[in-house]
C-alpha cells in the first residue's frame, strides 16, 4: 500500500515526513505502511520531518504519539525532526504533549541520535 508519503530506507533508518494538508485517509494508510515497513525490514529507527508543517492540530499530535509507541513496541525508536517555533507554542498552548516522542531541531541531528554517521571522507593517500 502506497501512503501518498514517501517513505525512505537509509540503511536501517526510515526518513519521512508530514504535510499540512494530511487528511485521515492518507494518515491511516502512512501509519499501516511505515508499521508494515518496521516490522519487515528490521528498521531500528524513524525519522518524521516536520518541518513543513505551518500548524499542528490535535489529529496530528496524536498521530505522532501513536506512532512512536507503535515503534516502540516493535523496537524502534522515534524521531520527530525540524519542528517550526510555532507549532511548538501551539502544542504548548493546546497543552499537547508528544509522549515518547525524541525531537530534533533537523533531520541530520535526528539521524546521529539514532546513531548513523556519515561515513568518513576517504583519506587522500600518500604517494
Amino acid at each position: 500500500m502506497n501512503a501518498g508519503l514517501p517513505i525512505l530506507r537509509l540503511g536501517d533508518i526510515l526518513l519521512s515526513g508530514l504535510l499540512n494538508d494530511l487528511d485521515d485517509k492518507t494518515a491511516l494508510a502512512f501509519t499501516d505502511e511505515l508499521t508494515t515497513r518496521i516490522a519487515n525490514e528490521g528498521i531500528r529507527g524513524v525519522i518524521i520531518d516536520i518541518s513543513r508543517l505551518e500548524i499542528i492540530d490535535s489529529f496530528v499530535a496524536r498521530l505522532l504519539i501513536q506512532l512512536a509507541g507503535t515503534g516502540r513496541l516493535l523496537g524502534t525508536q522515534m524521531v520527530v525532526a525540524g519542528m517550526r517555533p510555532a507549532v511548538a507554542l501551539t502544542l504548548t498552548e493546546l497543552g499537547l504533549q508528544l509522549t515518547g516522542v525524541r525531537t530534533a531541531l533537523n533531520a541530520e541531528q535526528a539521524m546521529e541520535l539514532l546513531g548513523w554517521r556519515r561515513p568518513a571522507e576517504a583519506a587522500p593517500h600518500a604517494s
